[in-house]
């Protein structure tokens, strides 16, 4: 009987899009956490909701494992547990009212609970944690283990824990802010033995052929792009020594032998000095996996693309977000078009993989600054790109531009809604068309075929441009004023 039962409510299954691309990683932060609170003295097992059939299997968990405490941790590394998805959200609901009516204390932490710990009460949780929580459950648990017939002294100390928000009669009730932790060389590696790497391993192989897992370099990220939350780390970001990280890539090439690593930082390599040194890291200690990072076209400085080249780096995800400076400038990306070109070309010079990530329907987008990121996209030929309308979450500067406009359904269901909560310069379908068109015209290209589909997607998105306008239609720029069909003869830039 262990002292808590880790668990996390991504359930693969229940995002359509992410099933269908079959990429599952395990849940680093909940794995992170478990390593904290075993090198502190409790025993603890693991939920893994990822390749999980549902709650039902939960309980079974629940009802075998008999806890004192369920902590419900999500993966904060993991893009799609920040995106705090309704669909998840309803079933962490679902395990905290499980984990309670069984008698356990239940802890939640997450973006989701970060921003909304008052949705979570009601379901069974006795204590939200906001912000970075390894060392706030710690501390929690402490207090709650510790022996007292004084309910005062008591609720004094869990009042003095940093990080915390639980209801009282007077109603919900915060403590004071958690600083975060700036030493992340003093976290220990994730308690990967209480992952079943086989049934990943499996997964990976079937689908791709190949067999990837996830690590961390950082936490956080310094910059202040205005659509993105940040309830976890807000602008704080901290860096793990090269050597350190080297280090765990060898213990994962020795023990758990991926052929792929995906680096979930935020923000990977900060600093081109930090990256040099890493490569020479790899180099040295033979650690050399093939990698996939995130990062910001500015970062991508000859010194950084040679240390990344060195490290084993195969492909970087890079926030394009929009081929209009007007735009970059109104979402305080701190980028310039030019830089997106440059970053491109050095890494094609490299033999690294650059991807794109593009983002619609920020507030004051035309048409013309939506055709203007299509031309950027087509004379960068990236090598992939991913797609997305603009998603107000809580805390950040757009949330607070366009929240008086916000509905009842204010979180998309999974990660393929692409639903607008917003009043944008169109409504959701033509942004979905345009999702649609652009991953044909690039897929066509990377493959050198011709689509004949093109001219019809350009003809709908053309009759959408006109049916879903919200406000006075911008002047029209014709689409065929770019190429339909690009000359696969010669390349496409």
């Amino acid at each position: 009987m262990p002292d808590v039962l880790l668990a996390h409510s991504y359930f693969l299954k229940y995002d359509a899009k992410q099933t269908q691309k079959m990429k599952p990683y395990p849940p680093l932060a909940t794995l992170y956490i478990a390593s904290h609170l075993r090198s502190n003295g409790y025993s603890v097992a693991l939920f893994d909701a990822m390749l999980s059939e549902g709650e039902h299997e939960f309980a079974s968990v629940l009802s075998e494992q008999q806890p004192r405490y369920v902590v419900l941790y999500e993966d904060n590394f993991n893009f799609l547990s920040k995106m705090c998805l309704t669909r998840m959200r309803e079933a962490a609901c679902t395990i905290s009212a499980m984990a309670h009516a069984a008698g356990a204390v239940v802890i939640a932490s997450g973006s989701d609970v970060s921003d909304h710990p008052e949705l979570y009460f009601s379901h069974g949780v006795h204590y939200a944690v906001l912000g970075e929580g390894d060392h706030t459950v710690l501390e929690l648990l402490r207090v709650l283990d510790r022996p007292t017939e004084n309910e005062e002294t008591c609720n004094a100390e869990i009042e003095s824990i940093k990080g915390l928000a639980y209801p009282t009669p007077q109603g919900l009730h915060r403590t004071a802010k958690r600083p975060t932790e700036k030493n992340p060389n003093r976290f220990e590696l994730p308690a990967w033995d209480l992952v079943d790497v086989g049934t990943y391993r499996a997964a990976w192989v079937q689908e791709h052929g190949y067999f990837s897992l996830n690590m961390v370099s950082t936490r956080g990220c310094p910059y202040h792009c205005n659509w993105c939350a940040k309830p976890i780390w807000g602008q704080h970001y901290a860096m793990r020594s090269p050597a350190n990280v080297a280090e765990e890539l060898v213990y994962l090439k020795r023990t758990l032998k991926p052929d792929h690593i995906w680096f979930a930082d935020d923000i990977f390599g900060l600093r081109p000095q930090w990256v040099a040194e890493f490569g020479r890291e790899v180099a040295q200690q033979d650690a050399a996996i093939p990698f996939m990072i995130q990062s910001r076209a500015d970062l991508m400085t000859d010194e950084a693309v040679a240390g990344l080249q060195q490290a084993g780096c195969t492909e970087v995800w890079l926030g394009a977000e929009s081929g209009s400076q007007k735009i970059l400038d109104a979402m305080d990306k701190g980028i310039r078009i030019d830089q997106l070109y440059s970053a491109r070309a050095r890494l094609k010079a490299a033999g690294i993989r650059a991807c794109f990530f593009i983002q619609f329907g920020y507030p004051g987008e035309t048409w013309d600054d939506i055709l203007q990121t299509i031309a950027m996209v087509r004379q960068n030929v990236p090598d992939n790109i991913g797609i997305s309308v603009s998603y107000p979450l809580p805390g950040t500067r757009f949330h607070e531009m366009v929240k008086n406009q916000l509905g009842d359904k204010q979180n998309w269901i999974d990660s393929n809604d692409l639903e607008m909560l917003f009043k944008g310069s169109y409504q959701s379908p033509f942004y979905r068309k345009l999702h649609q068109l652009l991953h044909a015209e690039l897929d066509a290209v990377l493959q050198q075929q011709i689509s004949l589909d093109l001219p019809t997607l350009w003809d709908e998105l053309h009759e959408l441009e006109r049916t879903c306008r919200n406000d006075e239609p911008t002047q029209l720029v014709k689409p065929y004023d770019i190429p339909v069909i690009p000359d696969l003869s010669k390349p496409w830039n």
